[in-house]
């Protein structure tokens, strides 16, 4: 008799709050935890004006359920609508857990959307519409009747709620809201991201007949799609100051220097969490020397 068990998914032969806790961690991408607790970095770096507002309690709390609780309700929620679809994804036999149905996933999805509910008082009003966005598109990605991910373009723009804890740490910290360039910028760099990470899924989304901006355009135009979104993003930063601009100019160029070399697209994107915390440190160092030097 053989020992199926798996920790990663949660499936161990003895069970158990500790393999439970690891598929949880699974799940909720810690590659990618900086994808929503980063923009709160940025956010409160240039919605401060002074040293003491970096550690506003508010800002705090947005760092703290950005960083875990709601990586494991955005993700959660896609996982538990994918289920069918994930079952040919290659990404989910090393990379990603795979979901099977483990009983802890909703009540853990429903735990931390209620985290999120629980920012609201908090908070200032200015952060409220972004942290009901980022709740509301988040569920709204995945879940029906909506779904965006299955609606070619919606699920690109849709994707501008991995901006959204930025935008409401940085009205959390100044009390008024972000400049609109830097929103704008933001949701272009969102959409390139979100549309160059489907890439490496065309096929196995195209096997479970799912529709997707990467699976509407192929692989070619998806690379043009991202770097167009890309250059009109670093050219909103631009707009705002140069400098960010010129920061955001990594992106269209990696896309070229991607769509034009050898490098497997799959391959490539697991560069990616890297590359956005290096540029994510570099802006948010650029806000912080403002504060500390003017």
């Amino acid at each position: 008799m053989t020992d199926d068990s798996n920790p990663a998914d949660g499936t161990g032969a003895n069970g158990g709050v500790v393999d439970e806790l690891s598929y949880l961690l699974v799940l909720s991408r810690p590659r990618f935890w900086l994808y929503l607790a980063g923009p709160v970095l940025v956010g409160v770096a240039y919605g401060a004006s002074s040293v003491g507002e970096l550690l506003e309690p508010a800002a705090i709390a947005l760092f703290l359920y950005f960083l875990v609780p709601a990586n494991v309700f955005l993700y959660g929620v896609n996982d538990i609508f994918d289920r069918e679809i994930d079952a040919a994804n290659p990404k989910k036999e090393d990379r990603e857990a795979r979901y099977r149905g483990q009983r802890t996933v909703p009540p853990a999805v429903a735990l931390t959307g209620g985290l999120g509910l629980a920012l609201f008082p908090l908070v200032p009003r200015a952060a409220w519409p972004w942290i009901a966005g980022f709740l509301v598109l988040g569920a709204a990605y995945s879940a029906p009747p909506l779904r965006f991910k299955t609606t070619p373009l919606l699920d690109s723009v849709s994707n501008g709620l991995y901006i959204m804890p930025g935008a409401a740490a940085y009205a959390a910290v100044a009390g008024s809201q972000p400049p609109v360039l830097a929103v704008v910028g933001g949701w272009l760099w969102a959409m390139g991201m979100h549309t160059f990470s489907a890439i490496p899924d065309i096929e196995p989304d195209r096997k479970t007949g799912i529709r997707t901006t990467a699976t509407a355009l192929g692989e070619s135009r998806t690379y043009a799609y991202c770097g167009a979104c890309w250059l009109a993003s670093a050219l909103a930063f631009a707009a705002l100051d140069p400098r960010l601009g010129a920061a955001m100019t990594v992106y269209p160029l990696l896309v070229v220097a991607i769509a034009t070399s050898s490098v497997a697209v799959d391959r490539a994107y697991w560069w990616f969490p890297a590359i956005n915390t290096v540029v994510g440190a570099a802006l948010t160092m650029g806000g912080l020397w403002v504060i500390l030097y003017g």
